[in-house]
């Protein structure tokens, strides 16, 4: 989703959060997709060498499968949240099937923050998912570390342009994005650390 993609469906679905208005300098940087045994260890090394916390926003079969990659996350002081069990795609599922993913995910996952995977929700499911007690958490920067064929230079320097502060910042800790992501990571971290930005938890 583009900028002005995020803009436009922040208008569309206001009851969804995009970001975190404030007046200091915070960051809320969130990982979608994990955990992954090898590369959310490596993005969590990265983080405590910034003193960074970000939310994970985390797919209930990928914690079923590497627990003890999930309590880590935990353990470091970040913050989980719900991706559904399977990442379902919104748009192609049923309310009812979409809300029962998002259940079982629950099992494995304590949070009541949800984002949908790919950013895809519609109204109604949306609705449901409120009334059950979550928070849907979407972005305002979306780095597109997942493009493997993209030049991360650049990819780094447009998400940087387009964080201000209050912005949700989504990077990947998945197989596909990992070399993008584990490349970008400590120079976004680096540049606003430099800044004196600091990088919360979604709380």
């Amino acid at each position: 989703m583009s900028t002005l993609s995020t803009k436009i469906a922040s208008l569309v679905f206001p009851g969804l959060t995009w970001k975190f208005p404030s007046r200091n300098k915070e960051l809320f940087l969130t990982f979608d997709d994990g955990p992954h045994p090898v590369v959310t260890p490596k993005v969590l090394n990265i983080l405590d060498e910034y003193k960074a916390k970000a939310t994970f926003f985390c797919v209930g079969e990928n914690v079923q499968k590497h627990p003890e990659t999930y309590a880590r996350i935990l353990e470091r002081g970040h913050r989980t949240g719900n991706h559904t069990f399977n990442h379902l795609k919104g748009w192609k599922t049923e309310k009812t099937e979409y809300l029962d993913n998002i259940g079982k995910c629950g099992e494995l996952v304590d949070s009541r923050l949800f984002r949908p995977p790919h950013g895809r929700i519609t109204s109604k499911q949306a609705k449901m998912v409120a009334s059950s007690g979550y928070q849907i958490i979407m972005w305002s920067v979306l780095t597109k570390d997942y493009r493997q064929s993209s030049n991360r230079e650049k990819l780094l320097q447009k998400a940087i342009r387009h964080t201000k502060p209050d912005s949700v910042v989504v990077f990947h800790d998945s197989e596909k994005a990992a070399e993008n992501m584990l490349w970008m990571l400590p120079g976004f971290l680096a540049y606003f650390s430099e800044k004196g930005f600091v990088f919360k938890v979604i709380d």
